[in-house]
This record gives C-alpha cells, sequence and structure tokens, in this order.
C-alpha cells in the first residue's frame, strides 16, 4: 500500500530509562534518521512524540495516548526507528496488530525493518515482537542471576543504607566516613537505654541526616533502616534471607545486640524522667530498713515576704512491724555527709601515679598466648560452616520448608559472627584484665573531685560502685560500710615514700619476713593489703595468675605490704 499526500503519521522515538539498550540509538538520533527517513519516503508527519520509558510493560502515556488518537482517526500510521520502540510486551504488541487488522493503523514505517499489511507483513512483526519481549525477558533474567550472584560473593546488590556509598569506580560499597560516624553513635546512644527512637531521630537531623526535602525521619524509618538493620555489623537481607557481607561494618555484633535487647523491651513509647529528686533508691532507712523517699516542702520567710522550696529525704515508714520515727534531713546535708563519705575512699594520687606506672611495665611485659581460644573458637565456626553446608543441601533437596530454612541459616550465621568477633576481640586484648584495674585506679584517684563537684547523678552513681547497698540513714547521719577495695582506702596514710625496687615478680623466699603494718589513730592498720586488692580482681574474675603476679610486684615495690 502506498502512501499519499494526504496520509499522516506519528512519529514515535523511545528511549528506555531502566534499562541501558545499546541496540537502540538516542532519541537525538532516531527523531534525526526518522526525518531524513520521511523525507525520502514523503512521509508527511502530524506530530513527533518522544518517550522516556521503558516498554518492558504496559502503561506508557505518550504510547496510549497516540493509540488513541490514532483510533479517533487524527493519523493513518506510525513511524518508528523499530518494532521494538513501539512495544516490548504482549499487550502493546497485540493492541497494534489489532489495529492493523480493522483498518486504524494503515501504515507502519521503520527504518530498518520492512513491514506491508498482508499476512505475511503481520506475521514478520508479530514475530519482531515476540523478538523484543524476548530479549526482555532474557535481559531481566541475566540481571537477576548477576543478583543473585552478587549475593553468594557478599556484595550488596542495591543501595546501601546511610552511612555507606556505592563506589562506581570499583564496583563495591565503601564507608561514607562522615555519617559512619553518625550512625555508629545513633547505636550507642540508644544502646544506653536512656534514648528514645524520637530522640535518635531528632540526633539524626541535628547531624544531617534528613530526607530529600530536608525533613526529619519518620520513627519506623530510623527503626527499619538504621536501628534494625543487620547492615551495619557485617550482614545483610535480601530477599527475605540474611547474607553475610563483604563490607566494612559500622558497629560490632555485640553493639547490635544490645540494640536489639533494649529494643525489644520497648513496649511502649518511654520517656527520660525528669530529675528532680537525684538521690532516690540510694538509701535504706536505718531503723526500720525501709526505702528513704524525699519530698518538696515550702517555707514562708515574714522577714523577705517570699516563699522557698526545700527537698527533704525521710523514710517510708512503710513496714508493717517496726515503728519508725526517723527525722527528715535536708538535701544539702545529705549531700555534704555523702561527699565526706566519697572523699574518704579517694586514692591517693602518689599511690594512683604509681600502681599506673606498674600497670604499664606489666602492660608491656605480659604477653599470653591466645592459642587455644582462637583454635576452639574457629572449630566452632568450622561446625558452623558444615551444618550451614548441611542446611542448605537440605533445602536443596526439599527436606525442609523455606521458612525453616531461612530461619535456621539466619541463627546459624549470627552465631558464626558472634564468634568471630570474639575471636577478634580477644586477640585485640590479650591483657583484658589490665583495663578494668586501670578504669578503678582512675576511677579511685578521682573520687574526691567527684566528691568536691555539685553532679549528684555522678556522685549517686559513684556511691553505688563504692557502698554498694550499705548506705543508711539513721538520726539524719548517713551510715555506710564501703566495697572491697575500696575499704583498704578508708584510712590511708597522707605521705608514705614509695621507693621501687627492680623486677616485676619478687622472690618469693625474700617474703617469709613480714613487716608492721602503720596503724590510725583506732589501732587498725591503714595500708590495704593484697587480700583487699584481690578483692577487686575477683570482682573482675579475669585471669587470676595475673592479678597474683601483678599485687606481688606492688608489694615488692613497696605499695603494698
Amino acid at each position: 500500500m502506498s502512501i499519499t499526500n494526504t496520509n499522516k503519521m506519528f512519529l514515535y522515538a523511545r528511549k528506555s530509562t531502566d534499562v541501558e539498550d545499546k541496540q537502540a540509538l538516542s532519541i537525538v538520533a532516531q527523531i534525526t534518521e526518522l526525518r531524513e527517513y520521511a523525507k525520502r519516503e514523503g512521509i508527511i508527519i502530524l506530530e513527533e512524540l518522544v518517550e522516556k520509558q521503558t516498554a518492558k510493560i504496559p502503561g506508557r502515556p505518550i504510547f496510549n495516548s497516540m493509540i488513541e488518537r490514532i483510533e479517533a482517526g487524527e493519523a493513518d500510521g506510525i513511524l518508528a526507528w523499530h518494532p521494538d520502540r513501539l512495544a516490548r510486551n504482549s499487550v502493546d504488541g497485540g493492541k497494534i496488530i489489532y489495529l492493523i487488522d480493522t483498518g486504524k493503523i494503515k501504515y507502519l514505517k521503520f527504518p530498518q525493518f520492512w513491514f506491508d499489511a498482508t499476512p505475511q507483513g503481520k506475521f514478520m512483526l508479530t514475530i519482531a515482537f515476540g523478538q523484543s519481549k524476548y530479549f526482555v525477558d532474557s535481559l531481566s533474567e541475566n540481571t537477576k542471576r548477576g543478583l543473585r550472584q552478587k549475593v553468594r560473593n557478599g556484595i550488596y546488590p542495591g543501595i546501601p543504607p546511610v552511612g555507606y556509598l556505592n563506589d562506581l569506580l570499583i564496583k563495591t560499597i565503601v564507608l561514607d566516613k562522615k555519617r559512619a560516624t553518625i550512625v555508629k553513635k545513633a547505636f550507642e546512644l540508644f544502646a544506653t537505654g536512656n534514648y528514645r527512637i524520637m530522640d535518635i531521630r531528632d540526633f539524626l537531623a541535628k547531624n544531617g541526616i534528613v530526607t530529600r526535602k530536608g525533613q526529619e525521619w519518620k520513627a519506623d524509618r530510623v527503626t527499619k533502616q538504621i536501628l534494625t538493620n543487620p547492615f551495619y555489623y557485617g550482614h545483610f537481607k535480601y530477599w527475605g534471607e540474611i547474607h553475610e557481607g563483604k563490607h566494612t561494618p559500622i558497629i560490632s555484633k555485640k553493639l547490635w545486640d544490645s540494640v536489639q535487647e533494649v529494643w525489644r523491651k520497648r513496649s511502649r513509647s518511654w520517656k527520660k524522667p525528669l530529675v528532680l529528686k537525684p538521690y532516690l533508691g540510694l538509701f535504706r532507712c536505718g531503723q526500720c530498713g525501709m526505702m528513704i523517699t524525699a519530698e518538696f516542702k515550702e517555707k514562708f520567710y515574714k522577714e523577705t515576704n517570699h516563699h522557698a522550696t526545700y527537698l527533704y529525704y525521710r523514710c517510708t515508714k512503710k513496714s508493717k512491724t517496726v515503728k519508725c520515727n526517723q527525722p527528715f534531713i535536708r538535701q544539702e546535708e545529705l549531700d555534704r555527709q555523702l561527699s565526706d563519705n566519697i572523699a574518704s575512699v579517694s586514692l591517693r594520687q602518689d599511690w594512683a601515679d604509681k600502681m599506673l606506672d606498674r600497670l604499664s611495665v606489666e602492660e608491656k611485659n605480659v604477653a599470653q598466648s591466645c592459642h587455644a581460644f582462637v583454635e576452639e573458637k574457629q572449630a566452632e565456626i568450622r561446625s558452623l560452616n558444615d551444618k550451614l553446608q548441611r542446611l542448605l543441601d537440605s533445602y536443596l533437596d526439599q527436606d525442609i520448608e523455606r521458612d525453616s530454612y531461612l530461619n535456621k541459616k539466619a541463627e546459624l550465621l549470627s552465631k558464626k559472627k558472634t564468634l568471630e568477633e570474639q575471636i577478634l576481640r580477644f586477640q585485640q586484648t590479650q591483657n583484658v584484665w589490665l583495663e578494668p584495674f586501670k578504669n578503678w585506679i582512675v576511677e579511685a584517684a578521682n573520687a574526691a573531685n567527684t566528691a568536691r563537684g555539685e553532679d549528684m547523678e555522678a556522685k549517686k552513681v559513684l556511691a553505688q560502685k563504692i557502698f554498694g547497698s550499705n548506705l543508711k540513714l539513721t538520726d539524719k547521719i548517713v551510715c555506710c560500710g564501703a566495697l572491697n577495695p575500696w575499704a583498704a582506702l578508708c584510712a590511708a596514710p597522707l605521705t608514705r615514700d614509695l621507693v621501687p625496687r627492680t623486677g616485676v615478680e619478687p622472690v618469693i623466699s625474700g617474703m617469709k619476713t613480714q613487716r608492721p603494718r602503720p596503724l590510725d589513730e583506732r589501732g587498725a592498720s591503714n595500708i590495704p593489703t593484697k587480700s583487699d586488692l584481690a578483692a577487686n580482681y575477683k570482682i573482675i574474675s579475669i585471669q587470676p595468675s595475673k592479678i597474683y603476679r601483678f599485687i606481688k610486684s606492688l608489694e615488692f615495690c613497696g605499695i603494698l605490704q
């Protein structure tokens, strides 16, 4: 069928935006070629229509509008570069062939494809549409296969969460150093249990992590994309399945587990209480044993004609067997007495400096092998790998259901990650017992500063460490007994010459002669003993042999007797 000068056609050019189709020309190239072809063939172009959307599925707005206008009789046909520009799905392809059958479309012209409205022409057009659909389906399957292989290789096949970036040059996921620090801090804050989801959201917004419109994230987005996302400790979820990733973790598995534990305990919204009565829950009544509570009292001063509010602590008097008659005590007086008791167990600075020096020497010289521990954990990891392989084989043989497979795989991978972190942590901290002791020395030396300060919450925390549940209030007097090793510091002398001797471990035979211990005004010894300091290590529960050797070193230096 020849084209007359009265026949008009639409010029249709399309380029996919989601699939990089190397066989198709760009929009500009298509239009240029089609204009030249129309000029050679004497085709009248009614309108040039350009669409940037895939033809894989029906629903292209410009294409549908063109078909409706053809059905309305505005044009007699379509000019396109190739049939695959018109349709890559069976619905649109069938629609075009139906319109040809009904005579609505009289002409279809392609520079690289012959078509005529004959049975043979329609058959070849159907084959062209089928090939286009096969190409898209095959491309989709190849893409999915590539994604599955990336997952098997430990690479997340998509846009990573905040804190990571896609490096297009090396085709992998790298840390966004600036945001990774913010995300890690958000995990640490939530793990304390003192922050709500809203607080974490505000923290993220304050540090520039917001939506594209500059708005704060919603609470569920903070939870799903950050706080409960295993991506941050080295795993990732793809199609509901947990996989091991090769990207650098931002947080440890231990921190992630802590966050999940806090999250599980959050059954309802929580708000941090306003601290108005800082010493609540710290004292018991010395007479009846009930807890000490606090209440505000107002006092009117006639001289100045104003009211003043004071905070008093008193017994709750809830005992059914003891009639308690203990009086009130002002918070200022209670704070003063508690501060004095804390200051009484402050470690002398010269002792602290000497002990820290010896710890530094010990840290440099002590190096024990962790081969047995690592071997044991690696054996467990190998066992888990075998279980994972057997689990996969059972799933592939259809011996177990998919849900059971996914749950068990996630459980085994979690255990494996925990063991790997235990090995890494143990290798990095062979002298882990030194750090708690260092912290205790620094805290004990700083106890006097805390006692002199005005931070009552800090005093309460330190008092709980020093006195435990031994704090009692009797007749407006704070009665307390320090726990070990703090008890050894209660009556430390003001001065003492410390002359270090060489060597780390003393000769045992030279320790048989016991030197007299200085006494305080009550006749009690005021120098901490080996058992006093050993009590601290008992609390730490780490490597008794090292503790004994270190205490012997301090004794040999003259710090302990």
